[in-house]
């Protein structure tokens, strides 16, 4: 992944890049691997869509800038990516 300010490329399943908007990112002690919650850019432009917003992993201690995206594997990975989606959704409405 190449990222520019809040932006990054990320190849899909069929090969073909897509620029997303970064919604956040953060680290996690428990499962030792830093987080990236992401949305493809232009979805937002749309009313009419619940904006598919798309998780990674990725290694933050890699020697380049470009850490590889990783799919998240385990369910308690994902329990915790919600959690944090849902505070991080719960601050914004607030502001």
């Amino acid at each position: 992944m190449t990222h520019d300010d809040n932006q990054i490329t990320v190849i899909d399943e069929n090969g073909n890049e897509q620029l997303c908007e970064v919604l956040f990112t953060f680290d996690s002690e428990e499962f030792k691997k830093s987080y990236v919650l992401y949305y493809p850019l232009g979805a937002d432009e749309n009313d009419d869509e619940e904006i598919e917003i798309h998780a990674s992993s990725f290694d933050s201690n890699a020697e380049n800038e470009e850490g590889e995206l990783q799919p998240i594997e385990t369910e308690e990975e994902w329990d915790m990516i919600e959690e944090m989606l849902n505070t991080f959704l719960a601050e914004e409405d607030e502001e």
